[in-house]
């Protein structure tokens, strides 16, 4: 007799199926530099001066989502 275990997943949540996952990678500065075409001391400018696109820190490290970067560059060229 096999019992699973619920640890496995959250409570009163099935369990994800291939299709429910599409999880694209994260963006580093220069992912986003190569994107955008710009340099990436003008994305470091963009943060302090809280124009760029939308960043968090991962570790010591700057990470962008690469939807949110889409979506800043289509709100910003419109």
């Amino acid at each position: 007799m096999t019992m699973s275990s619920t640890r496995d997943r959250e409570p009163d949540r099935p369990p994800a199926s291939d299709d429910d996952i599409r999880c694209e990678r994260l963006w580093s500065l220069r992912d986003v530099s190569a994107f955008l075409g710009v340099p990436i001391g003008t994305l470091y400018q963009w943060r302090v001066r809280g124009e760029g696109p939308p960043a968090f820190k991962l570790g010591r490290q700057l990470r962008f989502d690469p939807d949110r970067v889409r979506a800043w560059l289509r709100e910003s060229a419109g």
